[in-house]
C-alpha cells in the first residue's frame, strides 16, 4: 500500500491545536494501521497540549484495521479493534509477571518520564506532519482518521452489538475506573466504597463496585449533575461537596456518619485534582483501602496523622491493564447488561468540533465526550 494522508489534531506544545494533514506510511513488521471510527476525549488529552513537543493527540480510540505489518497475527484487515495504550512486550519482566501496564520498556507513561519515546510506539518516522516526524500521545494518536500502532496496542472487538464510540471508552476510561475495582483494589461483597469525583472514570468505578457487590457506593462531587449519573451507575448515596471544604474534611465526617462512624472498606481518588490526593484516606476505616485513580504527578503535604491506622494507600497505573484479558471481560459484562458503557456518551463531535468538546468538558457537561469519523 502508499502512504496515506489524513487529518488529525495536532498539538504543538504550546498550549493550542491545530486539524491539520499528516502523512502515515505503510505498517511495519508487528505494526497495525486502523481506521479510527471514534475517540473519547479526556482530560489527559487537553494536558497535552501543553507537554511541549509536537504530538498527534488522542488516546482513546476504536476502529477497523485497514493494514498489517508482516509478523501481525492477532488481527487481519477488516478486523474491529479497540485500542491501548498498554502497548506491553510480552517478555519483559514486568509483563511476564502480570503488570503489563507497568512494562518497563513499552509504557508511554515510563518512557515519557524518562524523556524518550516508548519501545511501544510505531516507527517514528512513519507518521509525519509538515514533513517532519511527529510522536503519536500515548503511542497512539487517536484524534486522527487513522492511527498506526504497535500489535500489541489493539485488542479484537467481540461485541458486533457494542458501538464504536462506546468501544473508544474502553481504551482509557473504563479500563482505568473498572481497572482500579476489579484489579487493584478487589472490594469484597457486601464492602462499602467511595468514589470522590464522577466524571467518566468516577462512573466507571461507582459501576465496577456494584458489580464487585459493595452494599453502599458513596459518590462525592461538586457537580449536581453528575451525581445524578452516578445514582444511574450504581451509587447508593451521594454527597455534594463545598468547594471550600479543604481536603473534603467535612465531606469525610458525613462518609463516617454513613458508615457506623467508621468510615468506608475502600476510597477511590477520581478527580485528578492535586489537592484531593490524599482525601480518600480521610474517607477510610482503619485498615481501610484508599486508590489514587487519577493520575496525580505532583508534590502534594501529607498529614501522615490520615494513615492512622493499618491504611493502605495504592496508586495504581492505567487500572492494572490487562488489555488482551480486561477488554473481552468488559465486552461480556457489557452484553450481560451489567456494564453501562452506551449510557456513559454525553456528546458525539467531529474532529473540527473538538474544541467544543473540550470545553463541555472541562465545564463538566459530560460523563464522556466523544469524537465520531466517517
Amino acid at each position: 500500500m502508499s502512504t496515506i494522508k489524513c487529518k488529525a489534531a495536532i498539538a504543538p506544545g504550546d498550549g493550542t491545536f491545530k486539524i491539520e494533514e499528516t502523512e502515515i506510511h505503510p505498517p511495519k513488521s508487528d505494526e497495525v494501521l486502523v481506521k479510527i471510527k471514534a475517540a473519547a476525549i479526556c482530560h489527559t488529552d487537553y494536558d497535552s497540549l501543553t507537554w511541549g513537543m509536537p504530538i498527534v493527540m488522542g488516546h482513546e480510540g476504536a476502529g477497523i484495521v485497514e493494514a498489517v505489518g508482516d509478523a501481525v497475527t492477532k488481527v487481519e484487515v477488516g478486523d474491529e479493534v479497540i485500542l491501548n495504550w498498554a502497548t506491553p512486550k510480552y517478555d519483559s519482566f514486568q509483563s511476564q509477571i502480570g503488570n503489563q501496564n507497568i512494562c518497563e520498556c513499552n509504557s508511554p507513561v515510563l518512557a515519557s518520564h524518562a524523556g524518550k519515546i516508548s519501545g511501544g510506539h510505531p516507527t517514528f518516522e512513519s507518521t509525519t506532519w509538515n514533513d517532519k516526524p511527529i510522536e503519536r500521545s500515548f503511542n497512539l494518536g487517536t484524534f486522527s482518521e487513522y492511527a498506526l500502532v504497535k500489535s500489541s496496542g489493539v485488542v479484537k472487538k467481540n461485541s458486533k452489538k457494542l458501538s464504536f464510540e462506546a468501544a473508544s471508552t474502553i481504551s482509557c476510561a473504563v479500563m482505568t475506573g473498572c481497572g482500579s475495582v476489579f484489579n487493584t483494589a478487589k472490594p469484597e461483597w457486601g464492602s462499602s466504597v467511595v468514589v470522590l469525583g464522577t466524571g467518566g472514570i468516577g462512573l466507571n468505578v461507582v459501576q465496577a463496585a456494584r458489580i464487585s457487590g459493595a452494599v453502599k457506593i458513596i459518590a462525592i462531587d461538586i457537580n449536581e449533575q453528575r451525581l445524578e449519573m452516578a445514582k444511574q451507575f450504581g451509587a447508593t448515596d451521594v454527597i455534594l461537596a463545598d468547594k471550600e471544604d479543604k481536603g473534603l474534611l467535612k465531606a469525610a465526617e458525613i462518609v463516617k456518619g454513613m458508615t457506623n462512624g467508621r468510615g468506608a472498606d475502600y476510597a477511590f481518588e477520581c478527580t485528578a485534582v492535586p489537592a484531593l490526593g490524599v482525601a480518600p484516606l480521610a474517607m477510610i476505616r482503619n485498615a481501610g483501602t484508599a486508590v489514587q485513580v487519577s493520575g496525580i504527578e505532583e508534590e502534594i503535604m501529607v498529614d501522615m496523622r490520615l494513615f492512622e491506622w493499618d491504611k493502605i494507600y495504592i496508586n495504581p497505573l492505567y487500572g492494572g491493564a490487562k488489555p488482551d484479558i480486561d477488554f473481552p471481560k468488559f465486552e461480556a459484562l457489557y452484553e450481560k447488561g451489567d456494564l453501562l458503557i452506551e449510557e456513559m456518551i454525553t456528546r458525539t463531535y467531529t474532529l473540527e468540533d473538538l474544541q467544543q468538546g473540550f470545553d463541555d468538558m472541562l465545564a463538566g457537561k459530560n460523563a464522556k465526550g466523544v469524537i465520531v469519523f466517517d
